[in-house]
């Protein structure tokens, strides 16, 4: 009988018990290479940034700069922000003075996958200096953010969003409100045309529960705004100031084209629509086809009553009746009240419904949102806002 042989059993190879963790450290440290790389580029992505925005007359600056975030995100801090504005408004160009915004800190986020979003968080308070001065303005929020969609140098979208803003006017080292609201979205995205080629920047304001004071009296009490408008005209997003790309639109007859603006503040509602062109001087010239309901509510709003009952300015009277002396019609209202006291303030009170009248007879009645309402226009003419004859604002010069 013959022996039999048994072959020693075969060894196992054990390179499969390392093999996972090698492709896993592998993995990790191409990733962690990956990371790094991507963190080191932020520095000359945001100088090039930088050096574009200065062009534009924004120039940026941190006390501080650090990046964090690995291993998935890339985190920017920015501690002590500041951004020196130089001719980005009309006034700007003509005092050639800059203005400082310092920010206490931004913090900005970005996946490692997805570069190209950026959300940003913003901690005020925020102070607005100009050269050589003391803050002329400052501001804060209860939540401050934005979101940029597109490479730094072209982005397609942007965002900013503001919870509780609060803006104050300095006077005399003293703080007086200017600006209060519960919430402020701004909204801007190329609509058409690519940002190298006859871009169309379509942009949204809306504001909730805001009051502005020290403006104008009809903004003093809270109202809620939502206004959606179109720029047309410009050639590029290339870097440089606003009122440079305000003449560039009032060279190339561009528009700013009011597609809905809603405003409501208690009683008062009102929309309107319409396109905006800009004049040689740089000013507004324009209509917005406007249908108000609570229109009783315009007038002391506008501070029209309070200009009857202190007496009516020759202004006033050339605007409202062209032709009449201002000295004639006050007189007849005193002399109603030498004959009969209190018969000259029942004149001016009715004077006040006489023109809520006849501002109804510039219009025709119409209903908004099932309520009695009237549409009329709203006419831009070299800056000022006219109410049918009456003139009701005056806006600044773009350039």
């Amino acid at each position: 009988m013959m022996p039999v042989t048994v072959a020693p059993p075969r060894r196992r190879s054990r390179w499969p018990l390392y093999a996972v963790p090698i492709v896993v450290l592998i993995l990790a440290a191409g990733w962690s290479a990956f990371w790094f790389y991507a963190s080191s580029r932020i520095d000359s992505e945001l100088d090039g940034w930088r050096a574009r925005e200065a062009r534009s007359g924004r120039i940026y600056d941190c006390t501080n700069r650090s990046v964090a975030g690995f291993p998935f995100r890339l985190e920017l801090h920015c501690n002590g922000a500041s951004v020196s504005l130089v001719s980005q408004t009309a006034e700007q160009v003509a005092s050639r003075t800059p203005m400082t915004v310092r920010l206490a800190d931004i913090f900005v986020i970005a996946q490692v996958y997805d570069p190209q979003h950026i959300i940003a968080e913003f901690t005020g308070p925020v102070s607005f200096t100009d050269l050589g001065q003391q803050p002329s303005f400052v501001g804060n929020w209860s939540k401050g953010r934005a979101s940029v969609i597109g490479l730094p140098l072209a982005p397609q979208r942007t965002s900013f969003e503001f919870d509780s803003p609060a803006l104050d006017r300095m006077v005399d080292d003293r703080p007086v409100p200017l600006l209060r609201a519960s919430h402020l979205e701004f909204h801007a995205r190329l609509a058409e045309g690519s940002v190298a080629d006859n871009p169309v920047i379509e942009t949204v304001l809306q504001l909730q529960g805001a009051s502005v004071q020290g403006v104008h009296a009809v903004l003093q009490e809270p109202f809620n705004a939502d206004i959606r408008a179109r720029i047309r005209g410009l050639k590029d997003l290339s870097p440089k100031p606003w009122p440079v790309r305000f003449r560039e639109i009032q060279a190339a007859g561009g528009r700013i084209d009011i597609t809905q603006s809603r405003i409501e503040q208690g009683e008062l509602l009102s929309l309107a629509a319409g396109s905006l062109g800009i004049n040689t001087n740089g000013k507004l010239d324009g209509q917005l086809e406007m249908t108000v309901a609570g229109l009783d509510k315009i007038i002391p709003a506008l501070g029209l009553d309070r200009l009857i009952d202190q007496g009516v300015s020759q202004a006033a009277i050339d605007k409202m009746a062209p032709g009449v002396n201002a000295r004639d019609v006050n007189n007849v209202i005193g002399a109603l009240d030498k004959m009969i006291p209190g018969l000259g303030n029942l004149a001016r009170k009715n004077a006040n419904a006489g023109l809520a009248a006849g501002i109804n007879m510039l219009g025709q009645p119409t209903t908004l949102e099932g309520r009695k309402a009237l549409a009329l226009p709203l006419r831009f003419v070299d800056g000022a806002i006219f109410l049918g004859p009456l003139q009701v604002a005056q806006t600044p010069p773009l350039y």
